[in-house]
């Protein structure tokens, strides 16, 4: 799977990624970092990237597009420390691949997962 890690999440979180084997890049690293999420988003459809994200308007912009590309996951709740969300995305991502490959929006949550396949209706 590819990633692109969003700028409301360290660019620490696509190098720990990266260390655990997965394509990862910050978009930093291809894109002015004052992007618009809207040109965020296109990019990870164009370049077949799963967006990691804290920002909920994602979610949003899939579901007004009522597009099935790319999926998003989202990091909500108190949990902050790059470390510890890495570490719970990647416990957690055998379970969710079909799903991100197929097309979704996964959010983590303090308490629980949830996946919405899409498109969003």
């Amino acid at each position: 799977m590819r990633f692109l890690v969003d700028n409301s999440l360290s660019p620490r979180f696509a190098e720990a990624l990266v260390t655990l084997g997965h394509d990862a890049l910050h978009m930093r690293s291809r894109l002015p970092a004052d992007s618009a999420d809207e040109v965020i988003f296109d990019f990870a459809a164009a370049h077949d990237r799963i967006v990691l994200a804290q920002d909920t308007d994602f979610g949003t912009i899939l579901a007004r597009r009522r597009s099935d590309r790319p999926s998003v996951v989202l990091f909500r709740g108190r949990l902050k420390a790059t470390a510890d969300v890495v570490s719970m995305f990647a416990a957690h991502l055998p379970s969710i691949a079909e799903d991100l490959a197929a097309g979704a929006v996964v959010v983590f949550d303090d308490t629980r997962v949830r996946v919405r396949r899409l498109p969003i209706a």
